[in-house]
């Protein structure tokens, strides 16, 4: 155990990696060839901002990359940290130092307007090198002066296997927990109840192994200790298994049978079992299509937003845009009639291949003209209403239809539109 650390030092804090190298997961950010790791194996350091959710090795390699390049490392927390007491931080700068200072400000999205200011001229001049960390989306809680200096990383959360190799390490290197004879049982439930966060991991380990029988020879952590001591229920989900695709079916007949409240429960458990907030979005863009289409066109529009937003802001905050565009879709009116219609209209097309009539076709050269390319086509936009009664389909295919308007209001409007039109037409000739 390093001499500054002690038992009562929370495990999370002992285990803190003391090289680049050591670091478990980032390999996009921290392997050979990779961004982070090119840098300081030249011995360069730009201002950055890392971008992720908590206990995923922000702060962790933020010092560490000031360690690397040698530079002194000054730590703030935007939590409480002031102008005055930033300004004190950025003046204090050695005017013989060769290299500037590290300044690493935790939660930076926390920082406002002024104390954002505070910091362009230390980082545009040089004096310092700013590592920002936060969980929120920097295009979004950093102003733009800020983040036009800085380049932008964005860390991962921790793979279960990565998780796994993170508490067996602890149980193999720490110098309190490698004294005792541990059975851990319990290793894939810590990673599902940790969500990617290694310090929350290793909180709960050692949580449960000091909850354990320390009579017990070896101490055995298993499932129902970590659920005691987590103070959860075990949630029994397979994201790549079965119940993945048997919780997404809810979800989506759910929807589509208009109960919002059990699509919320089957979304619900998929987002605490660990599902990728980014699929179920998706899914939700597909449902709106298939389920909603023209009965609501705004929800395509909702849904479509959703997907974006969710992969720019990340969990936790994503499960907030989802409930909201769940309950929406599923207290939406519905209908499937563009669904059935361009089924109906692929079905057909894979068995008929009708030359497209000449007055569709486009007249582009004089050949094409002398051939009766685009002949007889009269343009809508000459005619009342924009409207002209013309065949658009082959000849052999004149009448056949794909869509029907289902029975909602806001298709039964198009339909009492169109046949407006017809009379319409009819009546001027």
């Amino acid at each position: 155990m390093p001499p500054n650390f002690h038992a009562d030092t929370p495990l999370a804090q002992r285990m803190r990696p003391a090289s680049l190298a050591a670091i478990i997961g980032q390999e996009h950010l921290l392997a050979t060839g990779a961004p982070l790791r090119r840098l300081v194996e030249q011995g360069h350091l730009p201002s950055i901002i890392l971008h992720g959710e908590a206990g995923i090795g922000k702060t962790t390699i933020a010092m560490l990359l000031a360690d690397a390049v040698n530079r002194p490392f000054h730590a703030l927390s935007a939590l409480n940290t002031g102008v005055k007491q930033l300004r004190e931080v950025l003046d204090s700068k050695d005017s013989l130092a060769f290299e500037s200072p590290v300044v690493f400000i935790d939660e930076i999205h926390r920082f406002n307007k002024a104390q954002q200011d505070a910091l362009l001229g230390a980082v545009e001049s040089g004096d310092i090198t700013l590592i920002g960390a936060t969980t929120e989306n920097p295009s979004f809680s950093v102003n733009n002066a800020l983040l036009s200096r800085c380049q932008v990383y964005r860390l991962e959360p921790l793979t279960p296997e990565q998780i796994s190799a993170v508490l067996r390490r602890a149980l193999s290197e720490d110098n309190v927990l490698k004294r005792l004879t541990i059975d851990l049982q319990a290793q894939d439930t810590i990673s599902q109840l940790a969500h990617g966060d290694a310090r929350k991991a290793l909180n709960l380990l050692e949580l449960a192994i000091q909850t354990a029988d320390a009579k017990q020879s070896p101490i055995i952590i298993d499932d129902e200790l970590v659920s005691r001591v987590a103070q959860t229920a075990l949630v029994r989900y397979d994201k790549d298994g079965e119940q993945h695709y048997d919780i997404i079916s809810a979800i989506i007949k759910s929807v589509r049978g208009s109960d919002p409240d059990a699509a919320l429960y089957w979304m619900a458990r998929m987002l605490v079992g660990g599902e990728p907030a980014d699929f179920i979005a998706r899914r939700l863009v597909i449902l709106a299509s298939e389920d909603i289409g023209n009965a609501n066109p705004n929800a395509l529009l909702l849904a479509d937003a959703a997907l974006r937003s969710v992969q720019s802001i990340g969990m936790p905050e994503a499960r907030i845009i989802l409930g909201q565009v769940v309950v929406y879709l599923a207290t939406s009116a519905k209908s499937n009639s563009t669904y059935k219609a361009i089924n109906a209209a692929m079905a057909l097309a894979e068995k008929d291949a009708s030359p497209v009539p000449l007055h569709l076709r486009n007249g582009v050269t004089k050949l094409m003209r002398n051939q009766g390319y685009g002949q007889g086509y009269a343009y809508p936009h000459d005619y009342p209403n924009h409207y002209y009664p013309q065949s658009y389909l082959p000849d052999n295919l004149a009448g056949t239809s794909f869509y029907e308007f289902a029975d909602n209001q806001r298709e039964q409007h198009s339909k009492q539109f169109m046949e407006w039109l017809k009379n319409q037409a009819a009546s001027n000739d």
